[in-house]
């Protein structure tokens, strides 16, 4: 048995889609083994971890007054580092029930637009957390990879990744970014421009996880085939009592419309920056969806009617990144040399 063998044996390498909303990891030769909110809850006094992920979702908006949840990423890159490493540390502890002998080696997507402060930030906490090396990876060159993308041919491939906290639009040829506009508006802009308009129509004051229903139920980027209506409860700024709301989908639509328009404005400079035989690719093979956004109703319909491109939302566009951060780490080889290292010490 060879030592490279021996030594695989001894430790398993794990991907990890970091995200503004919600935090996956992959393990080699198991899958997705992890797909929890990005949220903690400690107590405020002793700065000590409550709950984390999905327990700690649920706490959102409901805490008394000695417990506080934090969201530790922000707008695609991390707000709070010690909130961040404490969190992947804990999801790592999670997934991995036995200790490897040795520490396992973790590639990473980051949001293309990030500073090298902040890719510091991200690689830091992954290797306080347990890992042995980290390797980042670009989100829309994973998110590609994931949906099965040929990224090493010399064709363009425009995709478009929706987030929580940012939306990348990147055109890829020759496992390379030629082209790329990263904004920090996605998921959890549209969450606030729904709270912002209750608030000012109906003086009612909603939280975050309701913002997420509506937006989710009867939220859509362009006019529906048939349009919706739903409940919407929280409590009466003027009478200081809880209150419901019936509320119309086109009226989340023009809650949304500035998140969405600056998402479409976006994609319209990358597409104007894009090198004249790469839009001819793109002309031909469209643009690719993927990230929580894309599942925005009628989002792909709207871009399709204002840049008279095909587009696709891919199957389960949620996984996307973390997906490709598996067929990263399943053929390292390949992939080595789109990836940026950060190594610590074994």
């Amino acid at each position: 048995m060879s030592f490279l063998r021996f030594f695989n044996m001894l430790t398993n390498d794990i991907g990890i889609d970091l995200g503004t909303a919600n935090t996956l990891i992959w393990i080699k030769s198991v899958g997705i083994v992890l797909a929890e909110p990005s949220v903690v809850a400690i107590e405020s006094e002793t700065e000590k971890i409550v709950a984390i992920g999905a327990e700690a979702k649920e706490m959102l908006g409901r805490t008394p007054e000695h417990i506080r949840t934090v969201r530790p990423l922000k707008d695609g890159v991390i707000a709070d580092f010690d909130m961040t490493e404490q969190m992947l540390r804990a999801f790592i502890r999670k997934i991995i029930r036995t200790r490897f002998l040795v520490k396992p080696r973790i590639v990473i997507s980051v949001p293309s637009g990030i500073t090298e402060v902040e890719r510091r930030a991200v690689s830091e906490s992954a290797e306080n957390a347990g890992a042995r090396e980290v390797y980042l990876i670009n989100e829309p060159m994973s998110a590609a990879i994931g949906v099965g993308i040929p990224v090493e041919q010399a064709r363009g491939n425009m995709i478009i990744d929706i987030g929580g906290g940012t939306s990348e639009i990147a055109v890829i040829s020759l496992s390379g970014i030629v082209n790329n506009t990263s904004i920090r508006i996605a998921g959890d802009e549209m969450n606030e421009s729904i709270i912002a308009y209750l608030k000012k129509k109906y003086n009612l004051l909603i939280g975050e996880q309701t913002a997420e229903s509506v937006k989710t139920q009867i939220g859509s980027a362009f006019k529906l085939d048939e349009e919706l209506k739903m409940d919407v409860k929280g409590r009466d700024l003027i009478e200081g009592l809880p209150k419901t709301v019936v509320v119309g989908s086109v009226e989340i639509r023009e809650a949304l419309e500035e998140p969405v328009s600056a998402i479409m404005q976006a994609i319209h400079e990358a597409l104007e920056q894009t090198p004249p035989e790469l839009a001819a690719d793109i002309v031909d093979r469209g643009i690719v969806m993927t990230g929580g956004g894309s599942l925005l109703r009628k989002f792909d319909k709207k871009i399709r009617k204002e840049t008279g491109l095909s587009v696709f939302v891919v199957e389960d566009p949620l996984t996307c990144v973390v997906r490709g951060t598996g067929k990263i780490i399943a053929e390292f080889t390949k992939y080595a040399k789109i990836l940026q290292r950060e190594k610590k010490g074994v």
